[in-house]
Order: structure tokens, then sequence, then C-alpha cells
């Protein structure tokens, strides 16, 4: 009972059963959707935004969020498929979007950290030079004729499920441990959680924000690869819209917009919530174009709900404390008044 109490308190608990119960509720409607093959292709195409949304993980966790991964995807992936496309070794690509990652996430983590601006100003400022960047590398082509192969490698899998989402699980399990394990990993949360507090304590706030930026930018990159093995074409306008996605699963996730609350279990399930919502669209017979107003209604609709939640459990320890204090006081003036009597007495 203790154990089931324990996981149920759990904030992805909550997302775990809002998946669950949105697949019942889709598969009765039509229960095609259900469909161990339907399964498997929602699976696999959550890969980019587990990925996308794993790095955001981190930043959100600090306090702070990124703007720019969809851009620095886009980029990426620009890069990723023109060096293929030309010939080049897959190595060489995955180490050009590795560093695009690299240099994107150090910007953003000193202009955040260090020369503190607003993350969200920053961030955006960087969305757009980044976007800027792309047109100009892809002349506003569309970059195309990936290598067959290449692609293929998003289709091999066990029991059709894809060996790149199986990666994406590896790496989610690998960093939650990091995360929730680690000393360096609760620095995350310390800082999300109480920022002057961190500072007192002798955590390196300023690193730790910078590491969480060039993490995100760096898994942005990373998911940039499968972008292009899965969708084999990379336009200018490739990864808009992908914030907003890895914000919203993060948000649904249970992970706290203000910082130091969640994991990367929620994260996940909030990922492969947001990389559902097309297909369910379709199942059910409306049009995937309703796909961004739905995702803006659940993220302001979690964002409401958490910052109600918090407000209440603040005024519930406020109330907590009173009560306590009143108790010491009521405890004084007792043994005051017990005192006064016995000096009475005498």
């Amino acid at each position: 009972m203790d154990f089931m109490k324990k996981l149920t308190k759990r904030r992805e608990f909550s997302s775990i059963i809002f998946l669950i119960v949105l697949y019942v509720i889709v598969g009765s409607v039509n229960p095609k959707f259900l469909e161990s093959d339907n399964i498997m292709l929602c699976l696999n195409g959550a890969t980019v935004f587990t990925l996308c949304a794993i790095g955001m993980a981190f930043v959100i966790y600090t306090g702070e969020i990124d703007a720019s991964i969809g851009a620095t995807l886009g980029l990426s992936a620009a890069v990723v498929a023109t060096i293929l496309k030309n010939g080049g070794s897959l190595s060489f690509a995955v180490l050009a979007a590795i560093c695009i990652g690299l240099i994107i996430g150090i910007i953003n983590g000193v202009g955040v950290a260090i020369l503190k601006v607003p993350s969200i100003i920053m961030t955006i400022g960087m969305m757009g030079i980044i976007r800027g960047f792309s047109y100009v590398y892809t002349n506003g082509q569309w970059v195309e004729n990936v290598p067959s192969s290449f692609k293929a490698l998003s289709q091999k899998g066990v029991e059709g499920l894809s060996w790149l989402y199986i990666s994406a699980i590896i790496i989610m399990i690998a960093t939650n441990f990091y995360l929730m394990k680690t000393k360096r990993g609760h620095y995350f949360q310390a800082v999300g959680d109480n920022e002057d507090g961190a500072i007192h304590i002798g955590i390196p706030v300023n690193a730790t924000k910078m590491i969480s930026f060039i993490l995100s930018s760096v898994f942005a990159s990373i998911a940039s690869i499968i972008f292009v093995s899965r969708i084999g074409i990379v336009t200018p306008t490739s990864g808009s819209g992908y914030e907003m996605q890895a914000i919203a699963a993060c948000v649904i996730g249970g992970i706290s917009l203000s910082g130091g609350i969640g994991n990367m279990i929620g994260a996940t399930v909030g990922a492969l919530i947001m990389a559902s919502i097309s297909r369910i669209l379709v199942f059910i017979g409306l049009s995937s174009n309703y796909n961004n107003t739905i995702t803006g209604i659940l993220l302001i609709s979690i964002v409401v709900i958490d910052a109600m939640i918090q407000n209440h459990n603040i005024k519930k320890a406020r109330r907590q404390r009173l009560v306590a204090r009143t108790e010491i006081i009521a405890e004084v003036k007792g043994k005051e008044e017990t005192r006064n009597e016995a000096y009475i007495e005498k």
C-alpha cells in the first residue's frame, strides 16, 4: 500500500494514466488505433520528440527555457542531409551535427548564465539567427536525395519497434539515473528549486545552466540525425514548432516550468503523447491541422493546473507554519503562566 501511495503521488504517474486513458478512448472510437502496428508507429514516431524533450528537460529543470531547439534541429538536419547527399560519411555527419549543437548551446549558455539575458529572449533571438543561417545554407531550397541506406536505418528494429526508439529509451534511462542518483545531477534540481540557496551552498549555478543549454542543443542536433533518417527531406523550415512540442512534452510529463521538479520518465511519456496527437486526429476523423491548436491547449491547461497546485501547496505550507508558530506561542505562554502562578503561591 505504501508503494502504491508513493507511486500515485509521483508527477509522471498522472501523465502515464492520461496516456492510457487517451489511447483507450481513441481505441473505443476506432479499434484500429489499438492494433499493434499502429502502436509501434506511435512509438517510433516519438523518437525525435523524445530526444528533444530530454534535452529541453535539463533546461526547464534549472528554471529556464530554450526556444531555439527547433531551429537547431533544422540547421543540423540540413547539414547532415547535405553531407550524406554529397557522399560524406555518417560519422562525419554526426560529428558535424553535434558540433553545431555544442556551439549553439555554448552561446545560449553564455548569454543566459554569464550575461544574465532572460532565457526566453536569448533563445528566441538565437532561433531567428539560426533559422536565417538555415535559409542561407540551403539557399532556400529543399535538401533531398539522402542515401536510401541511411533512410533504412529508421526502419530497422525488433518486432516493429525501431532500434532508434530503443536507443532513445536507453538514453532516457541513463539521463534519468544521472539526474536522480548522482551528485552533479542533483545540481540541476537544486538550481531550479532555489537558485540563491544553491549559490550559498557552493553549487556552480552558472556552470550548471551552461551545461543544461549545451545538452539541450546537442540533443536537438542528435534528434536531427534521426529526423533526416525518418523523413529523408529537409526544408528551410524543418524543426519549426518543435520547441513548443518539447516544452509541452515536459510539462505534460510533470516537469514544472518553475524548475526543480520532475524527471525524464515523465518527459518521455509526454513526448509519446505529443507524437500521438496527429495520428489520433486522423483516427477520430479530424484534420491534422488541429495538431498545434491541441498542443497549445494542452500546454496552457497543464501550466495553469501546475500553477494552481503550486499556489495551493504554498498556502498549505504557510498555514502549517502559522499553526506551528501558534502552538509554540501558546506553549510559551502556558509555561509563563505556570511560573507566575508558582511565584504568586510562594
